[in-house]
């Protein structure tokens, strides 16, 4: 059963407070499960990505084939699955990774339909006021 709006806002609310009591906790549970696995496997491709930029050059200046050859494959295998794993971000970020059940996301639209959103409830509340 989804929340309300009101038990939506509470549940925010929550949060930033406990951003702002504990941010070193509140990070830590934050960063847990698929998501720090996931990040982590972005940060090593891109490791072996820039690893194997500088193989390919070394092998160039060295005239050494082989070790071009091995630079570009780690090259080319780190962007692969650094892409794969990017990929992943934004799926396992609308899971819980408690439960498995699928999150709200934070923002929907896009910014031009949540600028049009503000637009129409400051319309409501100055009608509202007068």
């Amino acid at each position: 059963m989804p929340l309300s709006e009101h038990e939506q806002r509470l549940l925010e609310q929550m949060e930033r407070a406990l951003y702002a009591e504990d941010p070193k906790f509140a990070t830590a549970l934050e960063g847990s499960g698929l998501r720090t696995r996931t990040r982590r496997a972005v940060y090593a491709s891109a490791a072996g990505f820039v690893v194997g930029v500088g193989l390919l050059m070394g092998g160039l200046f060295l005239h050494q084939q082989w070790v071009s050859v091995g630079g570009f494959v780690l090259m080319l295998a780190g962007a692969v699955f650094g892409i794969t794993a990017w990929r992943r971000i934004p799926r396992l970020a609308l899971v819980d990774p408690r439960t498995g059940a699928p999150m709200r996301r934070r923002r929907s639209g896009s910014v031009v339909d949540r600028m049009e959103q503000r637009w129409h409830r400051r319309q409501e509340q100055q009608r509202g006021g007068f």
